[in-house]
């Protein structure tokens, strides 16, 4: 069986540039193929579903519709339509803070900043329905890591911590962004999470 067909045979499609690694850089395919697999085909901390509703979460986020192959993996997991639809919700809802965060800080005058941020996390409860709260906290944080929201990682670090939420499951949940997002951005969220963890005394990335 060649490099191709056992990649195809795991994953169950090819992309061009793997074709064209396969042709150029065949050792450096192989490589990149064991990482990718221990990644996100593996099972390590999260579950099977787990995984795939942080993954929807994720795409949503970044707009990525060559993922969607997750979908088919969320429902071989054993999501239904329903939680699938709760994934998708979750990432827009983390889109909806900068505008509650601009009421807070423009509109201090005539709204109540508690109150403000009250409707925010009741809106996240309510759209989170009978999802495990600590997989929701977590699928929103990866989503505010993405945006750099110190604001935003902060009360959802924090509410994730209450719900029991540990750094080994958000460190695998944010190394998903390898794939689609890459080192760069990563670098820049774990070093924002290792802020607010100091700053509050939360749940630190490392030690």
């Amino acid at each position: 069986m060649s490099l191709l067909d056992e990649l195809k045979a795991k994953r169950g499609y090819l992309l061009p540039y793997h074709r064209m690694l396969a042709a150029h850089q065949p050792d450096l395919l192989r490589r990149y193929d064991a990482f990718y697999e221990k990644l996100t085909l593996d099972q390590n901390i999260l579950t099977p579903f787990e995984k795939e509703f942080v993954w929807i979460a994720i795409l949503a986020c970044a707009r990525e519709g060559v993922g969607s192959l997750h979908l088919d993996r969320a429902k071989a997991a054993g999501m239904t339509q329903d939680e699938m639809e709760i994934a998708l919700a979750l990432s827009a809802l983390s889109e909806s803070f900068p505008a509650f965060a601009f009421g807070i800080k423009e509109w201090n005058r005539w709204l109540d900043a508690d109150r403000i941020a009250a409707r925010y996390l009741a809106l996240v409860d309510q759209t989170r329905a009978h999802v495990a709260p600590d997989l929701g906290e977590m699928a929103l944080l990866v989503c505010h890591g993405v945006r750099r929201d110190r604001r935003a990682f902060a009360l959802h670090l924090r509410r994730f911590a209450d719900w029991g939420g540990t750094a080994d499951r958000l460190s695998e949940a944010l190394s998903y962004l390898f794939i689609p997002m890459g080192a760069n951005l990563l670098i820049e969220i774990v070093e924002l999470w290792s802020e607010v963890a100091a700053e509050t005394g939360l749940l630190p990335p490392y030690i």
